[in-house]
C-alpha cells in the first residue's frame, strides 16, 4: 500500500501512455491524455476510476475527435488539494481551470457517472460551451431510500477518519475483492481492466479522493436544475447498470426537453470498458459523426 501511484514504476505500462502529460492548473499538477485530431471531445471519468477506463475507447474516438481525457483531482497520477474538497461545483471549478491552462474549449463533451453530472455542471454554469453532451451511466440523482440516507454519511464518517483511506487501501489491494465490487456494478472486465483497478484502489489517495467526493457530492438541487440545460443531452443508459440503474437516465430525460435516451442492453455500469467499439458508435453518432466521411474499421468486442 503507498500513499500516491507514481508514474515511474505504475505508469510505466499504463494505457495510452504515449498520449500523457502533466499540466500545471489550479494548484495542482495534473495527468492528462491527448490523442486524435478532428474536433475536441473532452471526457471525463467518473468517480473511482482514471483515464485507463477510457483504455480501448480513446483510440476509437481518436479517429474521430481530439480526445482531451484527464485524471479528475485525487484520482490516478493527478494531485489531490489539500483540502481534499471534491465537491461537484469544486469539481467543476477544477476542471474548467485544467481548460484554460490547456486552452482547448472542447465542442463535445463525455462524461461517466459522476464524470456526466461535472460536465452538465459545467455547461450550466457556462465554463463548458459544447454543441452536444454524452451522460454514459450519468450519476445525476440522489441515491434514494435508505441508501441514499446511508451512503453519503458513511462515506463522510470514512472521509474524516485519516486511517480510513489508508484501510481501504489496503483491502482494495486483494484482487478478488475487486473483482467482486466490479461484478456488483453488472459489468465484467478482464484481467487487465481488473489489474488497473487493483493497483489504483491499493493507494490511499485514491481511495481518499473517491471518498470525498462521495461525501461531498449533493445531487439534490443538480437534477432540478437539468430543465435549464439546452445543450442537446444524449443519455446512454445500459441496461444492466447496477450502480446506476436505468432509471436514473429515465428520470433525467423527463426533466431535460434536449436529451435523448439511448438504451444498450447486456452492459453494466462500465459499459465503455466492457464494450468500447459499442459505445464508440453512439458517441459518434451523437457527436454527428466527427471527421465525417471517415470510414472506421468494424470494432469487435473480445
Amino acid at each position: 500500500m503507498t500513499w500516491a501511484v507514481d508514474w515511474n514504476r505504475d505508469g510505466a505500462d499504463w494505457p495510452n501512455r504515449e498520449a500523457s502529460r502533466f499540466v500545471a492548473a489550479d494548484g495542482l499538477t495534473w495527468h492528462v491524455q491527448i490523442l486524435g485530431n478532428g474536433p475536441p471531445l473532452l471526457l471525463l471519468h467518473g468517480t473511482g476510476a482514471a483515464t485507463h477506463s477510457w483504455r480501448d475507447l480513446a483510440p476509437l474516438l481518436a479517429r474521430h475527435f481530439t480526445v482531451i481525457a484527464p485524471d479528475l483531482p485525487g484520482h490516478g497520477f493527478t494531485d489531490l488539494y489539500p483540502h481534499q474538497n471534491l465537491s461537484l461545483p469544486r469539481m467543476a471549478a477544477a476542471v474548467a481551470a485544467l481548460l484554460g491552462a490547456l486552452d482547448i474549449r472542447p465542442e463535445l463533451v463525455a462524461g461517466h457517472s459522476a464524470g456526466a453530472a461535472i460536465a452538465i455542471r459545467m455547461t450550466i454554469d457556462g465554463t463548458l460551451a459544447p454543441r452536444a453532451l454524452i451522460s454514459l451511466s450519468g450519476a445525476l440523482k440522489p441515491f434514494s431510500g435508505l441508501e441514499g440516507v446511508i451512503f453519503p454519511a458513511l462515506a463522510r464518517l470514512l472521509f474524516l477518519n485519516p486511517l480510513a483511506a489508508s484501510l481501504l487501501a489496503w483491502r482494495a489491494s486483494d484482487h478478488a475483492r475487486v473483482a467482486r465490487v466490479i461484478a456488483q456494478t453488472g459489468s465484467t472486465l478482464d484481467d487487465r481492466g481488473l489489474d488497473l483497478y487493483v493497483r489504483l484502489l491499493a493507494t490511499a489517495r485514491h481511495v481518499s479522493a473517491a471518498l470525498s467526493q462521495m461525501a461531498c457530492w449533493d445531487l439534490g438541487p443538480f437534477q432540478w436544475e437539468l430543465p435549464r440545460l439546452s445543450v442537446p443531452l444524449t443519455l446512454v443508459a445500459p441496461e444492466n447498470d447496477h450502480a446506476v440503474p436505468p432509471e436514473a437516465a429515465s428520470n433525467a430525460r423527463a426533466r431535460c426537453p434536449v436529451s435523448t435516451l439511448v438504451p444498450v442492453p447486456g452492459l453494466g455500469h462500465l459499459a465503455h470498458e466492457e464494450a468500447p467499439g459499442t459505445l464508440a458508435d453512439i458517441i459518434v453518432a451523437a457527436c454527428g459523426g466527427g471527421n465525417a466521411g471517415e470510414p472506421r474499421e468494424k470494432h469487435h468486442e473480445g
